[in-house]
């Protein structure tokens, strides 16, 4: 027999940096809580949500509250919560900001996505368990997509 200790595994192992905030997607998000005047208890709140044309959406907002099983973490100095639900749905995701002529957006690039609405807003889960709440693009192709 041996004297090693075993882990118990748990359901879902979630890497601590479950998301990857890029610096420039961070400076952003820092300026908009500074714009806000949002104190420090303020997180970045990273989730997903039913709905959007192709079954789930994403969603980012402030919140100074953690809620139990929450992971947290720092990305670029940015304090970062995502709720266990949303974890399985986007563990590995990468959000960006992009500065361009036509205009600013945080673009999120989902390994665990099948495929994205056009806008970029909704996407479909690799194990399919969300069904598409609505007509709209769903496909990844782009054009006509009315989740905006």
């Amino acid at each position: 027999m041996s004297d090693v200790a075993v882990k118990p595994m748990t359901a879902i192992e979630i890497d601590p940096a479950l998301v990857t905030v890029t610096a420039s997607a961070a400076n952003r998000l820092l300026s908009i809580k500074q714009e806000k005047e949002l104190s420090d208890e303020y997180a970045l709140r990273v989730f997903v949500a039913g709905g959007g044309c192709s079954g789930l959406q994403y969603g980012m907002s402030f919140d100074d509250q953690t809620n139990e099983g929450d992971t947290e973490f720092y990305a670029s100095g940015l304090r970062v919560l995502v709720d266990p639900m949303s974890a399985q749905y986007i563990g590995g995701a990468s959000i960006d900001y992009i500065d361009s002529l036509m205009g600013g957006g945080f673009k999120i690039d989902n390994p665990n996505a099948t495929s994205s609405c056009g806008c970029g807003s909704s996407f479909k889960p690799k194990d399919g368990e969300a069904a598409a709440s609505g007509g709209g693009c769903g496909s990844g192709a782009g054009g006509g997509c009315g989740c905006h």
